[in-house]
């Protein structure tokens, strides 16, 4: 059953800024994005590649690896060469608590 679990403090990660959790032998990328967040698998869906280590473009990363974009708000792939969407996570706050559901 999903739950809801504390994996940073919300003044760690500053506006533009990303980190990279493990969380249930999950890597989760958590995304600042003008003080709202946003948490994906850190796993490009082409070929497995650290999305967090991409270029974040507004809303859209890009792999460093071969360039596909994914959406961290939705988790929904942009381009190719990937075409499947990566798994994304809800993310409250409680308090400076940055939890995420999983």
């Amino acid at each position: 059953m999903p739950e809801y679990v504390t994996v940073a403090k919300a003044s760690e990660i500053k506006p533009g800024e990303r980190i990279v959790v493990e969380v249930k032998e999950r890597y989760i990328a958590i995304f600042n994005v003008s003080g709202a967040y946003y948490a994906i698998e850190d796993v490009c869906t082409h070929d497995d590649g650290p999305l967090a280590e991409g270029e974040l473009h507004g809303f859209e990363i890009e792999c460093p690896r071969h360039g596909a974009r994914f959406d961290i708000r939705s988790g929904k792939v942009l381009s190719m060469p990937a075409v499947q969407d990566v798994a994304r996570f809800e993310v409250r706050l409680e308090g400076d608590d940055l939890q995420i559901l999983i």
